[in-house]
């Protein structure tokens, strides 16, 4: 959670109202406003009463600009917007609200389209309460009313009005025959058990961020508010039911009880937070990762029931935006859930307008948090607008003087002036999602690198969970868009929309090749240009540093390492240039293209072939002899694909390489064979099993001792490892945990492969994607290991073309199992010294 500043004075508690300045909000000091500076992000926040709105984008260096500035990069409204006003924007503004997102923020919308969901499918919306809809739904409401009679059964209900908010005209019920017929009302069954704590009934407050409806983009803010009633709970009867402060926790209505507590701790209080929650639950022996886990399926479920609004509303207010273009919209919702006695979350109302009041020091920290971390997500540049300028003027230009636009296909063409012609749209088509995938990547690597406390919930890395969720969403655009679902559901079935760059960059090339075919002409041979030849540019040195093997998303890398990743381009360059020369004057082998791959047609993507490009790259020399004898080598694509990314990804890397032993070496590595790989691998294997993880100060036998002293007594501290690891570290210092096993394996594997660096190693790059699949999902993936549930690493492999020997299987468990060990090895050194992650020093690592 985020600290307050040292300044802060915190005086006493005191009746405050939301437009109160905080004593610890005064003695901030604000930014003084200045003139309009070239390449300032620029911010309107006219349109909202909060302060902490306003607090924040000064934090964030935004310059406010004047009410009626309509320019702002940012705009920010605490009320729901026009669609008109959302039609107007640039492309390189950015608004707080999605059009189309009342659909599930009105009482009497959200009921509704819940209810055609549970209809198509009843097993996955079991979180909403059963409701109904007055006047519409009336008579039904009583003919239910009259079955728990004849079955002598009583039953409470709430009423809310339909467009209702901050609590007003809500009841309980028990009788509804005085219920007006005609009233625009909400009628729920009221969830009489709920999970109290200390006597009161509460709520949960979930912040969720949706920064794209195209494709659909969702986060969970890893804290939020627990608001809880100011009455001790007593199940309803008729002598209670008029008790509001009993039964309702709303914060607007609980404020004006004299017995609201205003406390400036997170444990004490009517209102406190769900990272103290969390850590209650766990010294309640509660799941705390299986309760995330069903608050994250039911913000995805709820949204998908959104999306075919929102994004139809959206595509409707930006009709020549492309599909994957950089969302104008974004929006901060507020889930207000509530959980039964056996922890189930039950769904009660989202809020499109959540309040941002900091009138207690916790709104403060949580709310700054949430804005914060939200305004960080988006990325807006100040280059935003020069480019959108640029880029408007570039296709002025195009449709002025008709570049790079297709011929209609006149009536009456031939067979070939038909083939050209889907040719051509084929290749433009794959253009596009080429550009777009480039700009997805770099995007994602952005939110992984500022996603702060917010975790990325949608898309889910788990491939069967996201499966699951596809499928709702199909059922979603088939329930609530059926005239226009067709097309929405081949725009989801496209298989262009799964493939990665390398599966696009293949088509491309076979577009090229039956284009070549067409014309007559004769197929130049095929293979990469050599990279001695290759232009330098700052371009290639960007993409070559997304794409490292060992991607850990460090946003804090320094000019002087990308002058080290200059020099060694350059020496890559004039390395691969001898080896190449070398093994062209060799006269016992043959020169063999090192990007080989397989001729495929353009419906044939990556995914279902028996070999890509890249496991062939990384085989041994006379491994992609057998593969070249056995079938013909495709050519080198064509000069005009950018295929840089691509091919930087497979060179090896060497401190000196014009020295003649580096050449040998680089020789001999690429003439390997498999037995030669097998035997390296089984030694590797041998010094993983001889590891050992070391406590600081101790020797390997006692080490050894402490692990097994957790795992025998690993019921009494399941739950505290797992509130350690999955809520009180966040991403960076989990990644220093796994660093202390990456870091030894990065020593001992040069030393058994001789080779200067382990990223030429294959078995490492191996090991990089299962290091990367520990920590998918916030340190899922690695808890996933102790618990035996969810998705296990291993089925990273699965749908790999790259095929794992047993032996490389082997060392990834070993790794996996040294991983968990240092995890209890780091928890138990936590726990003894009541210090954090940051006290690891030199003296934690591995003794083999």
């Amino acid at each position: 959670m985020p600290s307050l500043p040292q300044e802060r004075v915190i005086q006493g508690p005191s009746p405050l109202d939301l437009n109160t300045e905080l004593p610890y909000q005064s003695t901030m000091k604000r930014k003084v406003r200045k003139k309009k500076k070239k390449g300032t992000i620029t911010a309107n926040v006219a349109g909202t009463k909060f302060e902490i709105v306003r607090l924040v984008i000064d934090e964030m260096g935004f310059m406010k600009t004047p009410d009626e500035d309509e320019t702002s990069n940012l705009i920010w409204c605490d009320s729901a917007v026009q669609q008109e006003k959302i039609a107007e924007l640039q492309n390189y503004q950015r608004i707080n609200h999605f059009p189309g997102m009342g659909e599930i923020c009105r009482k009497d919308f959200l009921a509704r389209n819940m209810t055609k969901m549970i209809k198509s499918r009843p097993l996955d919306y079991t979180f909403v309460p059963r409701t109904w809809i007055f006047p519409a739904e009336y008579t039904q409401f009583q003919n239910y009313m009259k079955e728990l009679k004849k079955k002598r059964k009583q039953k409470t209900f709430i009423v809310k009005p339909a467009n209702g908010a901050m609590g007003h005209g809500i009841s309980l019920i028990r009788n509804g025959d005085k219920l007006p017929s005609q009233d625009h009302l909400i009628v729920q069954e009221y969830i009489e058990k709920p999970f109290l704590m200390e006597g009161y009934k509460f709520d949960l407050r979930i912040y969720i961020l949706v920064t794209s409806c195209d494709p659909l983009k969702i986060f969970l803010y890893h804290d939020g508010l627990v608001r809880m009633g100011t009455e001790k709970y007593i199940p309803p009867n008729e002598s209670n039911l008029t008790q509001l402060y009993m039964h309702l926790t709303n914060y607007s209505v609980n404020k004006h009880n004299e017995r609201f507590e205003r406390d400036e701790t997170e444990n004490k209080g009517s209102k406190r937070s769900i990272k103290w929650f969390t850590e209650f639950l766990q010294a309640n022996q509660h799941d705390v990762a299986k309760f995330w886990s069903d608050i994250s399926e039911l913000v995805v479920k709820t949204l998908i029931v959104a999306e075919p609004h929102v994004l139809h509303a959206y595509r409707m207010c930006r009709p020549g935006q492309p599909p994957g273009s950089e969302s104008v919209c974004f929006e901060v919702l507020g889930f207000d859930i509530l959980l039964d006695r056996k922890l189930k979350p039950w769904l009660l109302e989202i809020n499109r307008a959540p309040s941002f009041g900091t009138d207690q020091k916790i709104d403060y920290d949580v709310k700054r948090g949430v804005l914060l971390n939200a305004l960080k997500l988006l990325n807006i540049r100040t280059s935003d607008k020069r480019r959108n300028l640029a880029k408007q003027k570039a296709e002025a230009q195009r449709r002025l003087y008709g570049q790079n636009s297709i011929k209609r296909l006149l009536p009456g063409s031939s067979d070939w002036e038909q083939q050209r012609h889907q040719l051509e749209r084929r290749k433009e088509e794959l253009k596009e999602r080429l550009a777009q995938v480039r700009k997805q990547i770099l995007k994602e690597e952005h939110e992984n690198r500022h996603m702060g406390n917010y975790r990325r919930i949608y898309p889910p890395e788990d491939k069967t969970l996201l499966e699951k969720y596809e499928n709702l969403l199909a059922v979603a655009f088939q329930t609530f868009l059926s005239g226009r679902a067709a097309s929405f559901q081949r725009e989801l079935n496209n298989p262009l929309k799964r493939m990665k760059e390398e599966d696009i960059l293949d088509l491309l090339e076979q577009c090229e090749i039956d284009d070549e075919k067409l014309m007559g002409k004769t197929s130049k041979l095929r293979g990469p240009k050599p990279l001695s030849s290759m232009p330098e540019s700052s371009e290639v040195m960007r993409r070559q540093k997304y794409y490292s093997s060992d991607s850990s998303y460090d946003s804090s890398s320094s000019s002087s390492e990308s002058d080290e990743n200059e020099k060694e381009e350059y020496q890559n360059k004039k390395r691969e240039k001898q080896v190449m020369y070398n093994l062209k004057q060799s006269n016992n082998y043959k020169l063999i293209q090192q990007s080989s791959s397989i001729r495929r047609s353009v419906s044939c993507p990556r995914s279902i072939s028996s070999q890509s490009p890249s496991s062939v790259d990384n085989r041994p020399f006379s491994a992609q002899q057998m593969i070249a004898a056995s079938r013909p080598t495709s050519g080198s694509r064509s000069h005009s694909l950018n295929r840089a990314s691509s091919y930087m990804r497979h060179l090896p890397h060497t401190n000196d390489a014009s020295s003649p032993n580096s050449q040998m070496s680089e020789s001999l590595r690429q003439l390997r064979t498999k037995e030669q790989e097998d035997d390296l691998t089984s030694q590797t294997l041998f010094v993983l099993k001889d590891m050992k993880i070391r406590f600081p100060g101790k020797s390997d036998a006692e080490s050894l001792l402490l692990i097994e002293d957790i795992i025998d007594n690993w019921k009494y501290h399941k739950t505290k490892v797992a509130s350690y690891w999955l809520i009180k570290l966040d991403s960076v210092k989990q990644r220093k945990v796994l660093d202390i096993v990456k870091t030894s394996i990065r020593t001992i594997l040069p030393r058994i492969w001789k080779v200067p660096d382990a990223e030429e190693v294959s078995l490492y790059r191996i090991f990089n994607r299962v290091f990367n699949r520990l920590l998918w999902s916030h340190g899922q993936g690695l808890w996933n290991c102790f618990c035996d549930s969810g998705s296990s690493w291993e089925s990273i492999f699965s749908k790999s073309p790259e095929v794992v020997t047993p032996l490389q299987l082997q060392c990834c468990q070993r790794l996996v199992e040294l991983c968990k060990q240092c995890l209890l090895v780091v928890y138990k050194y936590a726990t003894d010294s009541r210090g954090s992650l940051s006290g690891i020093g030199t003296d934690w690592g591995n003794s083999s």
